[in-house]
């Protein structure tokens, strides 16, 4: 219940107590608590029997815990009716990744082969690489330094 309390942090609680409460009726206020908070537990126990008696027998099995939406994913989302394991296990981005390419490749050295072959033809010079792929990695030059930039009149 209090898991997040640390050793100097119970020593103040208690400090305070004494110093709020006096030290010849502390025990009386701590036995007070623990009653109070039994019939809390009593009182919740109780009306979850209540409850569950009232649902009938179709939900003998519901826990209150699963209320907790945390909880209720995490039940649903492990349970393996849906098949959610095989779609993530059968997803392999690498793979796809590199079918990507593949396909990508093979469409770019077939359109620049036939567009080097018709350019040859027509302007009667070869491409510029030599085996006819466009270089993407090729960066653009950069302006020089007294080169103003475009003026965009959307932006101002």
């Amino acid at each position: 219940m209090f898991n997040d309390i640390g050793p100097l942090e119970l020593v103040t609680i208690v400090v305070l107590a004494v110093l709020v409460f006096g030290p010849d009726k502390l025990p009386k206020v701590i036995q007070d608590v623990m009653r109070t908070v039994r019939k809390i537990r009593e009182f919740s126990e109780s009306a979850k029997a209540d409850i569950r008696s009232e649902l009938g027998p179709e939900f003998k099995d519901f826990e209150f815990e699963d209320l907790n939406p945390k909880t209720f994913i995490r039940k649903h989302m492990d349970n393996d009716e849906l098949g959610l394991k095989e779609i993530r296990n059968g997803f392999d981005l690498k793979k796809e990744m590199a079918e990507v390419t593949d396909a990508v490749h093979s469409r770019d050295t077939d359109a620049a082969v036939s567009g080097s072959a018709a350019s040859a033809i027509s302007s009667g010079s070869a491409a510029s690489s030599g085996d006819g792929r466009i270089d993407m990695t090729k960066k653009p030059e950069e302006p020089a330094r007294d080169d103003r930039p475009p003026y965009d009149a959307d932006a101002t």
